[in-house]
């Protein structure tokens, strides 16, 4: 009996680990040093182009997320109008002061060479150059996103992974939430402009029109029915423009994973879908007849 009962556990365990085993570990972070950033490419505070010398990179922050410095076309006015919303701000006029803020901030903070830890993870971003995932650290050895949040120029939110360090990315979210909630708390930065009686009723707004598209999306994925009496395939999900709740809505796409593609957009195709964590290619396979990438 005791025999069999150890078997069993031993096979148990085993099965166990293998299912760890079995999920792909994400890549190694390098670390790049030296770095500056590049004279006249722009940037917001959490996605900016750097150089070494022998390099040239456009970084994307993990974890954290900046308000944006322009509102040039459709997808940026809705992010910049659900940032608005989130950190409870007059105006979007308000928000796109706060971005250009922010990314002063970050000019400052990098000013020195600082480095930066990444595995190379694209979020594929506006420029032409594809945007890759990074820890930023500048060079008094500070992380970047940390002081952004610290200071009130950014929320806790988007893709993470373990960091440098070993920290789990649930830690680092909750260690961000807590600076976020200590920024709010001290009417820093962005904060300070916020009006707390609008909060609520802003981020209440943002979830009924969540919601509404997803009403919306959920009925354009209905199949219709021809005269002929065959179903009519609904029309693909433009995966650049579709909200939350609608990428939501798609199969093997949970909250997490849409929060991933909407930070990676504009998509140049649906196959750049790979690039993002979590994204394989069993789910792109699913994913390929919904949605498209204009």
């Amino acid at each position: 009996m005791r025999l069999i009962l150890a078997y069993g556990f031993a096979l148990l365990t085993l099965l166990t680990n293998s299912a760890a085993v079995g999920a792909e570990p994400p890549p190694p972070l390098e670390l790049i040093s030296g770095l500056h950033l590049v004279e006249g490419a722009g940037g917001d505070a959490d996605s900016f182009h750097v150089t070494n010398g022998q390099q040239t990179l456009h970084l994307r922050l993990y974890l954290v997320d900046a308000p944006e410095t322009s509102a040039a076309d459709p997808t940026l006015a809705r992010r910049v109008r659900e940032q608005t919303r989130y950190f409870g701000l007059p105006t979007p006029a308000d928000t796109l002061r706060f971005g250009r803020a922010a990314a002063a901030r970050t000019r400052e903070l990098l000013a020195r060479p600082f480095n930066a830890h990444t595995a190379g993870t694209r979020g594929l971003g506006r420029s032409a150059q594809p945007r890759v995932y990074a820890f930023v650290s500048t060079a008094d050895g500070e992380d970047l996103a940390e002081i952004l949040v610290r200071e009130g120029l950014a929320r806790a939110y988007g893709v993470g992974r373990t960091s440098p360090t070993g920290i789990t990315q649930e830690e680092q979210r909750a260690h961000l939430a807590d600076l976020e909630l200590a920024a709010g708390l001290a009417r820093r930065g962005i904060w300070a402009t916020s009006e707390p009686d609008k909060l609520a009723s802003a981020r209440a707004e943002e979830r009924r029109d969540t919601a509404d598209l997803a009403a919306v999306s959920s009925a354009a994925q209905t199949p219709a029915t021809a005269p002929s009496g065959e179903a009519i395939a609904p029309a693909p999900i433009n995966l650049n423009t579709a909200s939350l709740a609608e990428l939501d809505t798609l199969p093997g796409i949970g909250p997490a994973l849409a929060k991933r593609i909407m930070a990676a957009r504009p998509l140049a195709t649906v196959d750049a879908l790979t690039a993002i964590p979590g994204i394989g290619p069993a789910t792109l396979a699913r994913l390929r007849p919904l949605v498209t990438a204009p």
